[in-house]
């Protein structure tokens, strides 16, 4: 079984995967106004309750790394390793950058129109980080070397250098949104409404746009499993915070 958990941001996930049925067991999407400490674990023994898995189980977990808010991608670094500390054979361990995360889920659908993914997150005081993922990498770990930060402007002005279409998919604000209003080369897509419509995550907003595709717990175990079964370096980079800017 594969646990994964992305409580990097003001969006929380944590997913339960059945790799040999291929199949999503349980999951759970939910706000959280820096709550992460409080929130993650009773939401992971709520889902596994759901499931009717018991926690031994789990033989592979995945965790986001950041960016994101210091609260959350603390929390949910410490508790990956606290579950895997309490488990009774050491299972995998896969860190994954919350911008792969979010690229991944577009990027089969942005190749197929021909565009390029960049996702984006907000990082609070009006600023965003962002990243634009390759077309050919289903691994694609960005460093903080790729990690680009600034404000809306900023964001619009490094958009008109790229000549493909772009999806630009993640956090979105109206700041963000009027300052690429202009720029009819990109596509906003903001999933996070989506959770304000549905339970479960899948939510009817990009149903409507897309029609079926993954959930976001889904393409986050989705991406861990490629990585585990490539053994990739997300399995032996030490897990630690992606952080781009100090603690504070």
């Amino acid at each position: 079984m594969l646990l994964a958990l992305d409580v990097a941001s003001s969006i929380c996930t944590v997913v339960l995967f059945d790799p040999a049925s291929d199949s999503v067991l349980a999951e759970r999407v939910w706000r959280t106004r820096r709550r992460q400490t409080e929130e993650t674990l009773p939401a992971v023994s709520r889902m596994m309750e759901q499931a009717g898995v018991d926690i031994d189980a789990i033989d592979a977990v995945a965790v986001t790394t950041g960016p994101g808010s210091f609260t959350g991608v603390r929390i949910g670094i410490s508790a990956v390793k606290g579950i895997v500390l309490g488990l009774p054979q050491p299972p995998r361990v896969v860190g994954l950058p919350v911008l792969s995360v979010t690229a991944a889920r577009f990027a089969p659908l942005a190749a197929g129109a021909g565009a390029a993914v960049w996702p984006v997150l907000q990082a609070g005081r009006g600023r965003f980080n962002w990243a634009p993922a390759p077309l050919d990498d289903p691994l694609w770990l960005p460093p903080v070397s790729e990690h680009r930060a600034g404000q809306a402007d900023e964001l619009a002005a490094a958009l008109r250098t790229e000549n493909r279409p772009v999806w630009l998919a993640g956090e979105l604000t109206d700041d963000l949104r009027q300052a690429v209003q202009g720029l009819h080369s990109v596509r906003c897509i903001d999933p996070s409404p989506d959770f304000d419509l549905s339970a479960d995550g899948r939510g009817s907003a990009l149903t409507a746009q897309f029609g079926s595709m993954e959930s976001r717990g889904e393409s986050l175990v989705r991406l861990a499993l490629r990585h585990l079964r490539a053994g990739s370096t997300a399995l032996t980079t030490p897990l630690q915070p992606l952080y781009l800017l100090p603690p504070r």
